[in-house]
């Protein structure tokens, strides 16, 4: 039976779904052209003075970003990451903060946990989810240091504390390759330690097209996806179709029908507010070129769900309203890996590890790395 998916919400990735009308799309085409060929761009002189230079605008909104990006990665420096002060004082978790320059020599805010005592027995790298941030999965890198696993969060283009500006993302591509990129670098420190990859929502999709590359498919024990972004469809055929073009002529305008507040996140009242209070957490109207790389990107997955040989462990919760958790059935259906695994939490919702039974869930993916290490350490011995 078909599931009917609602609106994407601010501050969480996953559909493209009824957010586009027919007539929505004929406005906004219109208004787009018609600015495009006969307007102004907003924020340049007034009616009645001259216009700016285009060199003197393309100036100011550099200035403009690169403002906004240091309010924000101040933001992300004064975020604790340790969640109470009475384990802060215990120091039985070492936290530093650092910054990453990527593939196209941005900078990336990241973020480290690490036990301080104990034999480090695994890796794990959070590339989190479309408009929110690597921070916010501090009490989940507590619960992990606690089982003495190491934990690396890496804020992507655009969001937290990295370089771009907020909410927008030219290509995902980008992410993918920032992400090969950090994984490269902590090999090279960590080179005897396993690593896995965690990705939530359109993180998860992100992960996946990562790992299906051989290279990084070699460093790596296995991947936990969490709600990813998966067949993702727009509305109409016509937004297929209109999408591209609006990417490369108007890629940073805002669809602010693109959006609706509303739709929950989490069970738990106390995490919503966390989250849509938190300045870090973009939660404008969906950029042009960001909806288009989430279509494109998850098209691609979803053609090649055969192909994911990576070892893998997929959790859902089958209430979740953004992303589809059929598809995450698809995948872990259709996927050749060897080593795979699907968990679907009857009646959860997207942000699983926000919902109230969250130390249940990292739980879940803490014992599943214990299985796939075992399991590693087991063919090691019988090869």
């Amino acid at each position: 039976m078909g599931r009917v998916m609602e609106e994407l919400t601010s501050g969480a990735s996953g559909r493209i779904i009824p957010v586009f009308r027919r007539a929505l799309i004929l406005i906004y085409s219109s208004l787009i052209w018609f600015f495009l060929l006969f307007g102004r761009t907003r924020g340049l002189a007034s009616a009645d003075g001259p216009s700016q230079p285009k060199s003197l605008r393309r100036r100011s909104r550099w200035i403009e970003e690169e403002e906004d990006t240091l309010r924000r990665r101040a933001l992300a420096e004064a975020l604790q990451m340790l969640p109470s002060s009475e384990e802060r004082d215990n120091h039985n978790c070492r936290c530093t903060s650092s910054l990453f320059f990527g593939v196209r020599r941005n900078a990336l805010f990241c973020r480290s946990w690490f036990p301080t005592a104990g034999n480090l027995r695994g890796i794990i790298i959070i590339i989190h989810g479309l408009n929110e941030h690597g921070g916010r999965y501090t009490d989940f890198a507590k619960q992990l240091t606690s089982c003495n696993f190491g934990v690396y969060a890496m804020d992507w283009i655009g969001h937290g504390g990295s370089d771009g500006l907020h909410g927008f993302v030219p290509s995902l591509d980008h992410v993918v390759a920032d992400t090969s990129a950090f994984l490269d670098k902590i090999k090279l420190e960590h080179p005897a330690i396993p690593c896995f990859l965690f990705g939530h929502s359109t993180g998860g999709a992100v992960v996946l097209k990562a790992a299906s590359y051989p290279h990084i498919k070699q460093m790596l024990e296995g991947i936990i996806l969490t709600s990813p972004a998966l067949r993702v469809t727009p509305a109409h055929p016509v937004v297929g179709v209109v999408a591209p073009i609006f990417s490369l002529l108007a890629p940073r305008f805002q669809f602010k029908g693109a959006n609706k507040r509303g739709i929950p996140v989490s069970r738990d009242p106390a995490q919503l507010h966390a989250k849509y209070s938190d300045p870090l957490v973009y939660t404008g109207p969906i950029r042009v070129r960001t909806g288009h790389e989430i279509l494109r990107i998850t098209s691609y997955l979803t053609r090649n769900f055969k192909s994911v040989t990576v070892p893998f462990f997929v959790l859902h919760g089958t209430a979740d309203r953004v992303t589809d958790p059929l598809a995450s059935q698809d995948l872990y259906n259709k996927a050749s890996s060897e080593f795979k695994d699907i968990k679907l939490y009857e009646g959860y919702l997207h942000d699983l590890l926000f919902e109230p039974e969250r130390e249940e869930i990292g739980q879940d993916i803490i014992n599943w790395m214990e299985k796939r290490l075992a399991s590693s350490v087991y063919l090691e011995k019988t090869v």
